[in-house]
């Protein structure tokens, strides 16, 4: 038989060990309440991974299809001093993305937040704020070139156009795909930045406009939107209610005008 005091210590061992396996139960406790709370948080704040396309099931407003007048000016994209203002009335926009493009088109900086951005940003956002408030836009993906090259913002066709910039058009060149023409390219010299020339396409421009012509910026008219639902499957209408039919935005060196 052990004397009494390593009887004694005996007991005091025990006791130490079931005092700490009870304090590891309860820390491996907390720590799992805590996990537990804080993927509650992350997937009830900003939902898991990057949002799924978003699907709308109500039909367009028949507003839509009404003529329109010009559009409240608000920026939409910048570039250093440049600021390009909405081409489109806003009662008419369906959807706004951004991609990448090959040809030399030059980064634009989207104003707004991005509907479509990953868990890590949209976790930094609301933790540190920003990009809460103004448009929406989508970054749609590309092949080539800086994700933000081109500005899509989407209409329905017909929607009327106006210049985003004021500028003078120096160039209005048939738009072609695959061998056809479709509408045309137009082409404006910002006075505000010479050194750039702002293309657009998508577009039918206006009969009025002319190379040479001055175009202030939401109040020019410079053309309509073409129906694009059968040349091309258009990235936006994962966005949209409709064929994601757009305007085509996008910012080149002066130099470059010469090039198709």
């Amino acid at each position: 038989m052990p004397p009494p005091r390593a009887r004694g210590q005996a007991r005091r061992t025990s006791k130490a060990r079931a005092a700490a396996r009870r304090r590891a139960r309860r820390i491996a406790a907390l720590i799992a309440v805590s996990i537990a709370l804080v993927v509650t948080f992350l997937l009830t704040a900003f939902g898991s991974g990057s949002p799924a396309p978003t699907v709308l099931t109500r039909p367009a407003p028949a507003t839509r299809l009404l003529p329109t007048g010009q559009p409240r000016p608000q920026p939409v994209a910048l570039r250093g001093d440049l600021t390009l203002l909405l081409p489109i009335d806003q009662s008419r926009v369906t959807a706004i993305g951004y991609h990448a493009a090959g040809g030399g088109a030059l980064a634009l900086e989207p104003v707004g937040r991005q509907a479509n951005e990953g868990l890590l940003s949209r976790v930094a956002r609301k933790l540190f704020g920003g990009g809460e408030r103004g448009l929406t836009y989508y970054e749609l993906g590309g092949d080539e070139g800086p994700s933000t090259a081109v500005l899509d913002v989407g209409a329905a066709p017909d929607t009327d156009v106006y210049s985003p910039v004021d500028g003078t058009v120096v160039g209005i060149t048939p738009y072609t795909l695959r061998g056809e023409t479709y509408g045309a390219r137009i082409d404006v010299q910002p006075t505000a930045a010479p050194a750039l020339v702002v293309r657009l396409t998508h577009l039918r421009p206006d009969p009025a406009l002319t190379v040479g012509s001055s175009v202030a910026a939401s109040v020019s008219k410079i053309g309509t939107i073409i129906d694009f639902s059968g040349v091309e499957n258009q990235a936006l209408a994962r966005y949209t209610q409709d064929a994601g039919n757009h305007v085509s935005t996008e910012l080149h060196p002066a130099a470059s005008l010469a090039l198709p």
